[in-house]
């Protein structure tokens, strides 16, 4: 596997955490991000930080053309980083943000890799490392939408995965627990939280691992065993 990094949602703060990584490994790497300024601003940083080479693109851009083009001299890898998560509240009172976040965590994800795995395919050996989350383990009061949408991309990447088996690209599945990021500033009942930094040395040690799903930080794997298996009677009836 080539130090070559593809990074979808790079203006997310683990996206930044896992490419400052890379970066210090010498990596080359093409930024994916809404903001296309702030992309460049970090392309830039990572350059100072010693990565090979950094590009930037705004994420309206044919993003696998340029993944082509990237991908000439190296077998690229992509990590993948959308999300959004506004509160249930908030998705009930607004069938935009209804539609939003399905699509942010679910539609555009899924249309991207679905285009981008032919191109992997056709270099064996590279990586795809996705972020879920904890809450697509199951379908909870407070945030079931957007729970949903992260359980339909993990079983997508579950049937990429068996695809990448027979081809010789690797996916992995991320499901991380609260993470300090802007997405969950303010939020009540926050516990447990981890920093992007630790949740990007996650993702790098399950490529090196081989591992297919990981619970990001390790601990968040006994408390969703827990919750999955809370009898359905007893659960639709928890405020969580």
């Amino acid at each position: 596997m080539k130090n070559a990094w593809l990074i979808l949602g790079a203006s997310s703060a683990i996206a930044r955490a896992f490419a400052r990584r890379v970066a210090a490994s010498g990596a080359s790497i093409l930024l994916v991000a809404r903001d296309g300024e702030d992309a460049n601003t970090l392309a830039a940083d990572l350059v100072l930080r010693g990565a090979a080479s950094c590009q930037a693109i705004g994420f309206d851009g044919d993003v696998a053309a340029a993944f082509k083009d990237f991908a000439q001299d190296a077998v690229p890898n992509v990590f993948l980083a959308f999300g959004g998560m506004p509160g249930q509240n908030e998705i009930d009172a607004d069938p935009v943000a209804l539609a939003q976040t399905l699509d942010v965590n679910f539609v555009a994800p899924v249309a991207l890799l679905h285009r981008l795995m032919p191109l992997l395919e056709a270099a064996p050996g590279g990586a795809i490392v996705a972020l879920g989350s904890v809450a697509g383990d199951r379908g909870r009061l407070k945030n079931y939408v957007y729970g949903a949408a992260k359980a339909g991309l993990h079983t997508y990447l579950q049937g990429l995965r068996a695809r990448g088996v027979r081809s010789g690209v690797q996916v992995v599945t991320v499901k991380p627990g609260f993470v300090d990021t802007a997405m969950t500033w303010g939020l009540p009942g926050m516990f447990l939280v981890a920093s992007p930094d630790a949740i990007a040395a996650a993702c790098l040690s399950a490529i090196a691992k081989k591992r297919d799903v990981i619970y990001a930080p390790f601990f968040w794997w006994g408390i969703m065993t827990i919750i999955r298996h809370i009898p359905e009677r007893i659960f639709k009836k928890l405020n969580i």
